[in-house]
């Protein structure tokens, strides 16, 4: 399989556009067959670097790195390189990635898995359920570790479970055998241009499927929905719900894949609110693909803990439990945390402003029972002021120190403090993650 990759580039003028994590992923792999000319492009200058400083077949341009990208044979493009704001008409076609690449090859080990929420708890737990059920089985892509950092471990038999962000996917010409579209919602505008292109980049994970492949989509989200109801697709499309009669769905507090009873969602789970029980509905779908043992299955769900970051629950404090969901980047997550929770009594929220619409969070916290609601810039501060009216106590906090200090002394004990800021964290933070650390450091220091 490597060999069918190595066979694709042998010979080829090949640009490494992108020089992070992945970026290097990639160079290491390309060195294990070839000592071929490497060009590296990228903002930063990595002339230094380490990895590559001793490497005389190696040229390094990052003055005007995106000019004449049309001159090489192969672009290995990674994600967090941007190309929105130039004209690619005249080497689009030759952009690859380490995922591509990849399906190219082996899409029949693949399950791939995106959408707007829910990806990396859906990916692991897919990911935890073949391991359990003694599967061969590996967790890459947008979760943290680059696929070609695993590539020699995979055998025939392998299971590759991937998640794959709408940057990830925006310029694939295949998809994975087994597709998962959760949802979509307005997101990564910054990167993507406009809502249309960020969809249109999600919907890749189905567009290149054949008969022989699956699709499974979120039928309660509109716009999957409208999306999949306006296409023809060729593979067979599952569709999951937690509300309607469709392939996957809840009857009398059980998941149903079609008529067969799969899982009592009383159950005790770590998993809590609907979205995470959408997160098991589209797992269990998977699981039925592959004719998993249900028992391991179940087992697998019941024992599953909450990725870092996603409604983690930090601890009780001075008789306050403390919740961290700092991935809730968009306004739909917070108000599924605020859901899930169902006794939130002050919630922290706010950060970049990316052109998302705050209304129907506005309107919803109008209506919550949230009793406190502190705001930190940006998006927070609009949020402040749309609330000022309400019977709500609102609380400006340029900072999450103070955003703590204060949800100390106005949380009702017996009671949630919840941070989820429907919006990034790049305007303070290095990323969400950075952010929830600091909020728990906080939290337990009293």
């Amino acid at each position: 399989m490597q060999e069918e990759i190595f066979r694709k580039l042998d010979g080829k003028k090949i640009a490494i556009l992108g020089f992070g994590m992945e970026g290097k992923s990639t160079y290491r792999f390309i060195r294990k067959c070839s000592n071929s000319t490497l060009y590296i492009l990228d903002q930063k200058d990595y002339s230094e670097d380490e990895l590559i400083k001793n490497d005389s077949n190696v040229v390094v341009i990052s003055d005007n790195y995106l000019d004449n990208l049309d001159s090489y044979d192969i672009i290995i493009k990674a994600p967090g390189v941007i190309l929105k704001d130039i004209d690619i008409t005249s080497f689009k076609d030759k952009i690859t990635s380490q995922l591509e690449l990849l399906m190219e090859v082996y899409k029949d080990n693949i399950i791939g898995v995106t959408g707007t929420k829910g990806k990396s708890t859906t990916t692991t737990l897919i990911y935890e359920m073949f391991k359990n059920c003694g599967y061969d089985a590996h967790l890459l892509g947008n979760i943290g570790k680059p696929i070609f950092d695993e590539i020699d471990e995979f055998k025939s038999d392998s299971i590759i479970v991937i998640e794959m962000s709408a940057l990830q996917l925006e310029f694939v010409k295949c998809s994975p055998h087994v597709a998962l579209l959760l949802n979509l919602f307005p997101e990564h505008l910054d990167h993507a241009g406009s809502v249309e292109h960020y969809y249109e980049n999600k919907l890749n994970i189905f567009k290149y499927q054949d008969k022989n492949d699956t699709g499974i989509y979120g039928y309660d989200n509109d716009n999957v929905r409208s999306y999949i109801d306006t296409n023809t697709y060729k593979q067979d499309m599952i569709s999951v719900s937690l509300k309607d009669n469709t392939n996957m769905h809840i009857r009398d507090n059980f998941i149903y894949y079609k008529n067969k009873k799969l899982y009592d969602i009383t159950s005790k789970r770590n998993l809590i609110g609907d979205a995470n029980l959408e997160n098991i509905m589209f797992a269990l779908a998977v699981s039925e693909i592959y004719y998993l043992p249900l028992d391991k299955v179940i087992d697998s769900i019941n024992n599953f803990k909450p990725l870092a970051h996603r409604l983690e629950l930090v601890g009780e404090y001075n008789g306050i439990t403390y919740y961290d969901d700092a991935i809730a980047t968009i306004p739909e997550a917070c108000i599924n945390a605020i859901k899930s929770l169902a006794r939130v009594d002050t919630l922290i929220l706010g950060g970049m402003d990316r052109g998302i619409d705050y209304d129907n969070l506005v309107e919803y916290l109008k209506t919550s029972s949230v009793s406190n609601i502190i705001c930190m810039p940006d998006t927070g501060y609009y949020i402040y002021d749309k609330l000022n009216n309400s019977n709500k106590k609102i609380y400006k906090c340029d900072a999450l120190e103070g955003a703590v200090k204060t949800a100390k002394e106005v949380t009702k004990k017996g009671y949630i403090c919840l941070l989820s800021p429907a919006a990034a964290s790049y305007n303070k933070y290095k990323n969400y993650i950075e952010k929830g650390n600091k909020y728990q450091e906080l939290v337990r220091n009293n």
